[in-house]
This record gives structure tokens, sequence and C-alpha cells, in this order.
């Protein structure tokens, strides 16, 4: 298992951030084996369905240093990890409800030495502050989300896409989004990426003030 399909979409990455993205495999593969974070199926295509379906998010967008990113039900560190990687001038919050998953994301982030990103056991609702952007994957309903997240998100603007929420998601999304019933931006990760995993998937950007 290699990182080699990161580097294929993103080949201006430092040494470092190289480095990064190499050491996650193995990291993942023995907490994996303790904690499950990653579907057992899953965790030889960790690279191609977790790491790079994270990392769609900045091909949809570019944050500026500065900005502060809150990533929601991280699970395993997911959106939040590859990101952090990628964007080290930036600031990631990842959290979850589930005490024993930012267990691994903070090993994780330790053994890689990733020092622009904080880690909380904790309930979105609960969590203080505000953020640029929330991200999250496959974690809600957007409705649901948006109830929970329009109130952290700042109206102080860093960058140019205006401060919101972007959310991975897949399948038919027709349903979700007429309830949710506000104006969105869906784009199809098929246009940045060319494996099958992808033809399914989806960002969805709310713009949130």
């Amino acid at each position: 298992m290699t990182s080699d399909i990161i580097y294929r979409y993103f080949p201006d990455l430092s040494e470092v951030q190289k480095k990064q993205f190499d050491q996650l495999y193995s990291l993942y593969e023995e907490w994996n084996a303790k904690i499950n974070v990653v579907s057992r199926k899953d965790i030889d295509q960790l690279y191609e369905r977790h790491v790079l379906h994270s990392l769609a998010i900045a091909k949809f967008t570019s944050f500026n240093p500065g900005s502060e990113i809150l990533d929601v039900g991280t699970g395993g560190g997911f959106p939040g990890i590859p990101l952090a990687i990628l964007f080290p001038e930036c600031h990631f919050h990842l959290v979850d409800s589930i005490g024993k998953k930012i267990t691994v994301v903070n090993e994780v982030a330790k053994a890689i030495n990733l020092t622009n990103l904080t880690a909380e056991h904790q309930r979105m609702e609960k969590v203080s502050g505000k953020f640029d952007f929330i991200v999250s994957r496959a974690v809600a309903q957007t409705k649901q989300l948006f109830i929970w997240a329009h109130q952290k998100v700042s109206k102080e603007q860093r960058n140019d896409l205006d401060n919101g929420m972007i959310l991975l998601k897949g399948g038919n999304l027709t349903q979700e989004m007429k309830e949710f019933g506000r104006r969105y931006v869906e784009k199809d990760l098929s246009d940045y990426f060319a494996e099958d995993f992808f033809e399914t998937k989806k960002i969805i950007y709310v713009p949130v003030h």
C-alpha cells in the first residue's frame, strides 16, 4: 500500500508532507487492529477511499493561511488529518462523540508530528469557538448538520469562498437536499479523480451567512 495515488493528484507536496502521507498506512493498520476506525475491507484502500477522498475538499477550494476549520464526526481523522497535512498554515479542530476515535486521531497526529491539529471528544453542539469552515464526511443529513453548525461559522471572511460547510457525501442526494431547502453547490468528485470509487461521491458546499 503506497501513497503514490496522492502524489499523482497532488504533485507539489513538500518532503515533509510526503513523509507524513507515507506514514499513514502503517499507523492506521496498527490502530485499526485495536480500534475499528476504518472498515476492515477498506484498510488496503486507505489512500484512495479515505485519504484521497478527504483531499477532494482541497480540489474544491484552497484554505488561506490562518483559516480555522472544524471537522465534525471525524471518526479516525477524516477528512481532518489529510487536510491538516496539506494545509500546514491552517488550524484544524477535529471532534467526535466517541472518545476512542479521538485517541486514534491524537496518536496518529503525534506520530507524524502534525502540530496544526487539535482533537476533542465532544458532541458537535457543545464545541466552543468560531470557524471559517466546517467539514465532515458522511456524518448526518445536511439539514441536521446545518442546525448544529451554522452558529459555529465565523462572519469574519478570510477566504475567497464564503464561510460555510463543505460536506463529503455519496449516493442520491435529491431528497436530502430538497428537505434542506437552502442554497447550496453540488460537485461530482469524478470531475477531480478518475477512480471508479468516486463516481457516486460528491461535495456539498453550503454558504452559511
